[in-house]
């Protein structure tokens, strides 16, 4: 039904918040109420919003209604003007954000992290035990599902003709390994991209271990235990953690949030350099029902010329290797590869990848393979690279469907606690280890 959903946007902090409107939904009214305090962050999220709205091409039809103040949460809990919450701000504020929405009966759409720490995982357990019973849906933004080399390798690795099953590996040599590498300074829509001074602060931001890590073991869940529910207890075991810095100086903290000088809430983190070191880095190795993964990120402050945020993928298993990658090699842009396992007929399997792209040509046309290294390179036509940006939407489209079914997939939930349980526990383990 045209119109039916009325977002609520809560204290938009983060530029994520406006790329979900990048693009008009038919069963969202253009209507958008924004309750936030005042400040540079909710006049960005407005201009940002506005651009899409004055661009030539394809331009969206958003309207605001604002309301600004420090008595913000209380005036959008009180007046409820939709029926959807949008929270992609301050991460050390969202555990709270998302337990009272979901109090006050509003569905919610999160950015990632939701939660940043241990004591904030406990009151996401309880925000879904109580969502559950009240029939509200809660989900985060999980963009890398949309990303076509995500999709195929996916495929790729479900096909037990190409794939065989899965490895279980071992700690040094993990069955998957995800590794992601982001930049502090890029450009959105064109735009170089202007961060908040609390992005800085690990306590309202979040440490990188908690952050991007969200994407890597979602994916890794998604990929490998398609359409099951990982239970953080009996299915998890982590192993190992650890976390450091990237040193951001006075100049360049300037350049990626137009302030001058750090902060007061920062000076505490300063180095005798006057630099700050922001944890930002991190990766972790588990057992996933029994299979070794690693997760590893880390933030550099700008990508090498030409570069671009990078995403690097392995699985393994017991025919054949399926990899992404994301470097210079092939021009910064994510490529799918596959590899004979050890022992396993090159032509057996060029003939299996072959079987299976020929299989899949009616959803996936246009796909083709051609030899590279000890295997081959899948080719993906440039139609199913939208960009980064663009996958917004599609998380957006599939959370209007689980709307209007009433339910989100009956895996998601258990799997959304277990990825956050990973992330804080594997945060909890690099400081222990550090200490």
């Amino acid at each position: 039904m045209q119109d039916n959903i009325r977002l609520m946007t809560l204290d938009p902090g983060h530029f994520h918040a406006a790329l979900v409107q990048k693009r008009m939904y038919e069963q969202v009214s253009p209507t958008v109420s924004v309750f936030a305090p005042e400040g540079p962050d909710l006049d960005l999220h407005l201009q940002r919003v506005e651009a899409f709205n004055q661009r030539a091409d394809q331009p969206t039809s958003w309207q605001h209604q604002v309301h600004a103040g420090p008595d913000y949460l209380d005036a959008m809990l009180q007046q409820r003007p939709g029926n959807v919450v949008v929270v992609a701000g301050n991460s050390s504020r969202r555990p709270g954000y998302l337990q009272k929405s979901i109090q006050a009966g509003l569905n919610v759409l999160a950015d990632k992290p939701i939660c940043i720490d241990p004591p904030g995982w406990e009151v996401l357990e309880a925000a879904c035990q109580e969502a559950q019973r009240r029939g509200l849906l809660i989900s985060d933004i999980m963009t890398q599902r949309h990303e076509i080399t995500s999709i195929i390798a996916r495929e790729l690795v479900n096909n037990s003709s190409v794939f065989g099953t899965l490895e279980r590996g071992t700690p040094e040599a993990p069955a998957v390994v995800k590794e992601s590498v982001h930049h502090l300074y890029k450009h959105v829509s064109g735009q170089a991209l202007i961060r908040p001074a609390w992005y800085f602060d690990v306590t309202q931001q979040g440490e990188g271990i908690v952050d991007v890590t969200t994407h890597l073991i979602d994916n890794t869940l998604w990929e490998c235990f398609p359409d099951e529910a990982i239970d953080h207890v009996s299915d998890v075991h982590m192993l190992h953690a650890r976390r450091w810095p990237t040193l951001v100086d006075r100049a360049q903290f300037a350049q990626v949030t137009g302030l001058q000088a750090f902060p007061a809430f920062l000076h505490g983190a300063l180095d005798p350099q006057g630099a700050l070191p922001y944890f930002c880095n991190g990766e972790f190795t588990s057992t996933i029902r029994g299979v070794h993964t690693r997760m590893w990120v880390a933030w550099n402050f700008a990508a090498p010329p030409g570069g671009d945020d990078t995403h690097v993928s392995v699985t393994r298993g017991t025919r054949s290797e399926v990899f992404i990658r994301q470097g210079e090699a092939q021009g910064y842009r994510p490529e799918v590869y596959v590899e004979p396992a050890a022992g396993v007929s090159h032509t057996g399997l060029g003939a299996s990848l072959d079987k299976a792209l020929a299989d899949w040509e009616p959803r996936y046309p246009g796909l083709a393979t051609s030899p590279a290294g000890e295997g081959w390179q899948v080719h993906i036509p440039d139609t199913y690279r939208i960009g980064h940006e663009a996958h917004f939407g599609k998380v957006m489209e599939g959370y209007l469907d689980c709307l209007e079914r009433g339910a989100l997939p009956e895996w998601e939930i258990p799997n959304l606690l277990t990825k956050y349980h990973m992330t804080t526990t594997a945060l909890a383990m690099s400081k222990a280890g550090s200490a």
